[in-house]
């Protein structure tokens, strides 16, 4: 028998927060939808708020149909390419 003991800590991590944009005006939205029941719609409505205070302009919209797994990264790449930020939903 093997024993381990769960409070070793692992190699520490850094992660960053995304530098937080000035102001919205303008700026152009990628939505990603993790394929459940609703995150469209939950995505669609947010970003129309978004339109319609701060005059933003939805650029992209992908749905990836499976909640399991995680984004391509040639995927999210090309949203950020595209994009000032990105909205994402989880639906049901």
């Amino acid at each position: 028998m093997r024993l381990v003991d769960p409070t070793v800590s692992g190699p520490e991590q850094r992660r960053e927060g995304a530098p937080r944009l000035a102001n919205l005006e303008g700026k152009r939205i990628a939505l990603l939808s993790n394929g459940k029941a609703n995150a469209d719609v939950l995505l669609q409505e947010t970003a129309k708020r978004f339109v319609e205070a701060h005059r933003c302009e939805v650029v992209e919209f992908f749905d990836k149909r499976n909640a399991g797994t995680p984004c391509q990264v040639e995927q999210l790449q090309r949203l950020a390419g595209g994009a000032d930020f990105l909205i994402t939903a989880v639906g049901d």
